[in-house]
């Protein structure tokens, strides 16, 4: 009996597996595990990143996308969770979600038979991890083992992905962050369950040092307007400038997930400058979902 395979958090693969999804995500056959089949990609937050990436993906694999909108079923509104996930599974080969609450996609897992994945949840945003894995694989080869990854900024769901995927492919994980927005316990364990426990530094421009590479996301996410005046406060003195950059060395690099926030988190000439590769990592997020799906779905 075939056991389904989900994909929630990064370290739902092992690090072998992970290895394993860089390699397809990189290859410019992509197996046609989808041909015939649909994929259903649920969205409760808009995203222009995660809808192209994934639905490109898909067709990439040979599949059907069907994107779904949160007015069309409104996941515990409408129907039950667990019910949307059911009629999804009738049809598709994969159900994708992109979720506020990261317990709809925990029960989605529990009663489908298909993959569930994770294409955002409050809790993690693992195939972001898999799409900067790519990126630092790109700039530094086989060499990502033993290299310094630094996270300016509020650690969120996207730091605590990045985090995971660190320590899964041997890599050093900083953090600078102001008080009151670092991990959680429980974000901080499975970091270093992971094998990234993660050094903390309360000054950027110290933690970004001889960094290989400089990461940082907005400091107000969606669904955090409300706090954006206290959050700006929290963070003056964060932002990543070219002097932070030339500190790290000339060969380290700066990531970003997007949208970005210039004059926020970082200056208008570090997302434009010589450090930057945030355009090779947007691209990376189809290439890593049409590797995390193409493993999934069976491909060696």
């Amino acid at each position: 009996m075939t056991v389904t395979r989900h994909f929630l958090e990064v370290d739902d693969l092992t690090p072998d597996e992970l290895h394993l999804v860089l390699d397809l995500a990189e290859r410019l056959d992509p197996p046609q595990v989808m041909a015939g089949a649909g994929a259903a990609l649920v969205f409760e937050k808009p995203s222009a990143r995660t809808r192209n990436s994934m639905e490109m993906a898909v067709v990439g694999l040979g599949g059907h996308p069907v994107t779904i909108r949160p007015d069309e079923v409104g996941l515990d509104v409408r129907e039950s969770t667990e019910d949307v996930a059911r009629t999804l599974a009738s049809y598709h080969a994969v159900i994708g979600a992109r979720v506020f609450d990261h317990t709809k996609l925990e029960r989605m897992a529990v009663v489908v038979d298909v993959p569930v994945v994770n294409m955002l949840s409050d809790v993690s945003h693992p195939l972001q991890a898999i799409a900067d894995l790519l990126t630092i694989r790109a700039e530094f080869g086989d060499t990502m083992a033993g290299r310094t990854v630094v996270y300016v900024g509020d650690a969120n769901n996207v730091a605590r992905s990045l985090g995971i995927a660190c320590g899964m492919a041997g890599m050093r994980f900083v953090l600078a962050t102001p008080q009151g927005y670092r991990f959680s316990d429980s974000d901080l364990a499975a970091v270093a369950a992971a094998g990234a426990e993660p050094t903390v530094f309360d000054d950027p421009r110290e933690a970004t040092a001889g960094a290989d590479v400089v990461y940082t996301d907005v400091w107000t996410s969606m669904g955090q307007e409300d706090e954006r005046a206290e959050r700006l406060a929290a963070f003056a003195g964060f932002t990543i400038d070219d002097a932070m950059l030339d500190a790290a060395g000339d060969d380290a690099i700066f990531l970003h997930c997007l949208p970005a926030h210039p004059g926020e988190e970082c200056t208008r000439s570090v997302l434009d400058g010589p450090h930057s590769r945030i355009w090779p990592q947007a691209a990376n997020r189809m290439h890593a979902a049409r590797g995390l799906l193409a493993f999934l779905l069976g491909a060696a």
